[in-house]
This record gives structure tokens, C-alpha cells and sequence, in this order.
């Protein structure tokens, strides 16, 4: 039973209260909700925490890769684990932000990282997942990145979509009840339309934890859209 717990998070830059500046405490009520599903994950007890995030292509990140906050504003590299000559600049946003909220718990367990392609089909996704963590691992937590629609009002990314609200609704819903079915349903087509960035790292996890076996209780801390993104913080934990 090497999957003991998973949380899921957004990663905007501006959850960066430097990069965020005078904006910081817009989302203060979302990082302190992302801060604390990382805390109980680590509660879970793991022995290694492997970060799952969308990415241009589907990549097996070693310990020392790290990522920038530089294209976003700010100068500054977030490790993954441990920097070394081995390592490069390499990570997508979403693994460099799951990176930076791993840094701020002060956690100093090992960890791994893995981009899914923001394309990879459902089954794609499903599989890679299923195949994310072997038997004899050591006991593994996961963080999962990901936005929901980027199309919620005119001032949003992707614009207004009437569709959005209640796309995001069914994310919201299947996170809450750790529907692992629900996420393996989400259309890739209707998602890439909405700006969902999460779809695909969503789909991994539900591979990993239908893999994983057992019952599963869910809790969602967060549903808010902010800057016309949807945003969810939820933890997944062994019923």
C-alpha cells in the first residue's frame, strides 16, 4: 500500500506573494488553504512525495531538477529537492509551484516530480498514473497541480463560456467525493476549450489511486475563481 494520501492544488505564479506584490492578499484565503493541504498530506506519513503536474510533454523529473519564477517576474529558481551539478532548469510551472509550496512546509522528505502532457488522452493519463508508483516503493504521497477553466467571466484568460461554471462544479464535486471515475470522465476536448489546465495531472491521479486500490474519502478545502480561474485544494486520503 505504497499511495497513502494525495492533495490537489492550482499553481498560479501570483500564489507567490513576492511575485504577487500589492495583489498578495487577494489570495491570501487560497494559499493559506494550499498550505495546509500540504500539511496533512504530510501528516499521512510518507516516506518520499512525488509531485504530478501538466506540462508541454510527459517527463520523468530526477531530485535535483529545479524550476524559475523568472519568465513570471521574479529572479528567482525553486528546487525540487536537492540542487546539484546533475540538476537543470527544467521544470514546467506547474511542478515549480508545487516545488515552492514543498519548500515553505519545510518538509525534508525526498521527492520526485512528473509532467503529464496537457494533450495526453484520458487513457494516456490513466495509465501513466497506474504505473506512477510500484509495489515496492517506499510509502508515497502525491501532489497534484492543476487549474480548473481559465473562461470564468469577461476578464478572464480564455473569456466568458457558459459552460465553465458547470465544468468546474463537476471537478469541484468528483474532488470532494474522491470520484476517481468522475476525473477519468473529464472530455479533453471540452477542458482544452475551457483552458483547464489541471485535466490531464487530474486524470493521473485518478489512475494511480484506482491502481492503489481501496476506499478513498475526500475533502475539498477550496472552490473560488479568482482572476477568472478556477481554483480547487483538496486532500485524498485511505478510508
Amino acid at each position: 500500500m505504497p499511495l497513502v494520501a494525495a492533495a490537489v492544488c492550482p499553481h498560479p505564479p501570483l500564489l507567490v506573494p513576492e511575485l504577487a506584490g500589492a495583489a498578495a492578499p487577494e489570495l491570501d484565503d487560497l494559499r493559506a488553504a494550499a498550505d495546509a493541504a500540504v500539511t496533512r498530506l504530510l501528516a499521512a506519513g510518507p516516506e518520499a512525495i512525488v509531485l504530478v503536474g501538466g506540462g508541454p510533454e510527459t517527463v520523468r523529473f530526477n531530485a535535483a531538477e529545479h524550476g524559475s519564477l523568472r519568465p513570471y517576474g521574479l529572479d528567482r529558481h525553486v528546487r525540487l529537492w536537492k540542487v546539484n551539478c546533475a540538476g537543470g532548469d527544467r521544470l514546467p510551472l506547474s511542478l515549480t509551484i508545487g516545488a515552492w509550496l514543498l519548500n515553505r512546509s519545510g518538509t525534508g522528505l525526498p521527492r520526485l516530480a512528473r509532467s503529464v502532457a496537457h494533450d495526453a488522452a484520458p487513457l494516456e493519463c490513466a495509465a501513466f498514473g497506474a504505473g506512477l508508483i510500484a509495489d515496492d516503493d517506499p510509502r508515497v504521497a502525491l501532489l497534484v497541480l492543476g487549474d480548473g477553466s481559465a473562461c470564468r467571466g469577461v476578464t478572464s484568460p480564455g473569456y466568458d463560456d457558459p459552460r465553465a461554471p458547470a465544468y468546474d462544479e463537476g471537478v469541484a464535486t468528483a474532488l470532494a467525493g474522491a470520484d476517481a471515475d468522475a476525473l477519468r470522465g473529464l472530455d479533453p476536448v471540452l477542458s482544452g476549450e475551457l483552458r483547464a489546465a489541471g485535466r490531464a495531472a487530474w486524470q493521473v491521479l485518478a489512475g494511480a489511486v484506482g491502481a492503489a486500490g481501496g476506499d478513498w474519502r475526500g475533502d475539498l478545502s477550496y472552490h473560488a475563481a479568482p482572476y477568472g480561474v478556477a481554483y480547487f485544494v483538496a486532500n485524498w486520503e485511505r478510508s
